[in-house]
């Protein structure tokens, strides 16, 4: 597997342990407020709904991280699959620049991993 693929779908996973760490950790702090554009009393109110975003995003930094590591191609597409699925329903719903920070380094990343060579099977 090509080594430029590994390492972009770890920097979507570490990009994904950055959203855990804000919406799990930062939300209701000055952080989170002003990472999305929110007041105390909204942050509040939204702070397990955030830890719960936050959440599921790990699980797709686990995945990625799992499939880099192990270089299990079908693991990085699948996760990345997600990634790029997600940022797609978070930018139309949520907001705009989710497209940009969540789906389009997830699809350069797909790109990237089902251009490189798999490994031969021995």
């Amino acid at each position: 597997m090509n080594i430029l693929s590994r390492v972009l779908v770890t920097i979507i996973a570490l990009l994904h342990v950055g959203f855990l760490v804000l919406e799990m950790f930062l939300w209701s702090g000055p952080i989170g407020q002003r990472v999305f554009a929110m007041t105390p009393e909204f942050a509040s109110q939204s702070a397990v709904l955030a830890a719960n975003q936050g959440f599921y995003n790990g699980l797709l930094a686990a995945g990625l991280l799992w499939g880099a590591l192990r270089n299990k191609r079908e693991f990085m597409i699948f996760f990345l699959i997600c990634v790029i699925a997600a940022g797609i329903f978070g930018g139309l719903t949520a907001k705009i620049t989710i497209l940009y920070t969540q789906a389009a380094p997830g699809i350069v990343a797909l790109v990237a991993v089902l251009a490189a060579r798999p490994k031969a099977s021995g």
